[in-house]
């Protein structure tokens, strides 16, 4: 069973000082990933940039345009208070969407079995028409349209377990019945989208999926819910690929978010989305990077899902539990509701 590890070093020169979502994340798990011995156990592949016609699949003319024009700046510059530019970052965000595009080329080929995409910036806040909260293009939607349009699969499954949710991909698959999109997600939060009600339009009605959450579910909260909704939906979709959008600021010590996974309950998600895959698209699963902003978490994070793609039952979970314990709160009303919205009933 093969691995695809795709990441490039210029993913580290979109950088900007004091910023959380700054190169240091990334260095970090690359650090994580080699000290550990795992860089060398999977299939290292380099990507490439995609092209004006990958991202006007969901993106559009007016914004490519203005990307180009961030390109000819001399200076960084913000979009909003969030989300910075440097001239160099248009050819990054351009490689890091290329970075999931190469894991999709890679995992439908048969080149690997699966596939872990460490990139940056991240995507699911990117709108069709301007980047946001640090995103600067839909790195996860242009690569599930690249498997329809180049691979010609009917069905991809999206799960996002950021804490944050996906408003960007949400808006870009809102009236597509052909892409299901699942996001947990802390609300209310920023950046104040993704209520249970928000359930897609027109041929897309039922196939988004918002699951959110009040501050402080952690493991037990999470498994519950991947067991008796995320499951049971996923099964009746049943997809041809998986991407997961895998972001680590749901971790207890992140200090952008108010969820309290550890690392092992997100070791957990991670070996069920996995164990989804093989069950139900022969384990054709692809993670990609998005959020986290505490370094030895997301780097510990990452880990986990090397050793999971890999068949590993080492979890690695340096930080633990909060030495302050605390009460998970009840989410078993909000789990009955969100399944009798979408008629769940397996």
């Amino acid at each position: 069973m093969t691995t695809a590890y795709i990441t490039h070093p210029l993913y580290a020169d979109h950088d900007y000082p004091g910023h959380p979502e700054n190169a240091g994340r990334i260095r970090a798990v690359w650090r994580e990933l080699e000290s550990s011995g795992l860089n060398a156990r999977m299939l290292n592949i380099s990507p490439h940039a995609v092209t004006d016609a990958q991202i006007l699949t969901v993106h559009g003319q007016r914004y490519l345009d203005r990307l180009g024009w961030v390109a000819l700046q001399e200076l960084p510059i913000f979009f909003d208070p969030d989300t910075y530019a440097l001239p160099e970052t248009p050819q990054i965000a351009r490689l890091a969407a290329g970075g999931i595009v190469a894991a999709v080329d890679a995992v439908i080929s048969g080149q690997a079995h699966n596939a872990m995409v460490c990139v940056r910036p991240p995507g699911h806040h990117a709108l069709i028409g301007s980047p946001m909260g640090f995103c600067l293009l839909g790195n996860v939607p242009i690569a599930a349209r690249h498997a329809q349009n180049a691979h010609g699969l009917k069905r991809v499954l999206i799960v996002d377990y950021d804490v944050h949710h996906g408003n960007g991909t949400q808006d870009m698959f809102y009236n597509d019945g052909s892409v299901l999109f699942i996001s947990s997600h802390q609300h209310p939060f920023y950046p104040g989208t993704g209520m249970a009600e928000e359930i897609g339009a027109g041929p897309g009605r039922g196939y988004t999926m918002n699951l959110p959450l009040p501050g402080g579910v952690g493991d037990n909260g999470f498994a519950q819910l991947y067991e008796k909704f995320v499951w049971p939906a996923a099964r009746r979709f049943q997809p041809e690929l998986i991407i997961v959008s895998a972001g680590f600021d749901a971790h207890w010590r992140d200090p952008l978010g108010g969820l309290k996974l550890t690392n092992t309950g997100y070791a957990h998600l991670t070996r069920e989305l996995i164990r989804m895959a093989e069950e139900l698209c022969g384990g054709k699963i692809i993670f990609a990077m998005e959020g986290g902003y505490d370094p030895e978490a997301l780097s510990a994070g990452w880990r986990n899902i090397a050793h999971a793609l890999l068949g590993d039952k080492q979890v690695y979970d340096p930080i633990g539990q909060r030495k302050t314990p605390h009460a998970e709160p009840d989410i078993r009303p909000l789990i009955e509701y969100l399944r009798n919205l979408h008629v769940i009933t397996e």
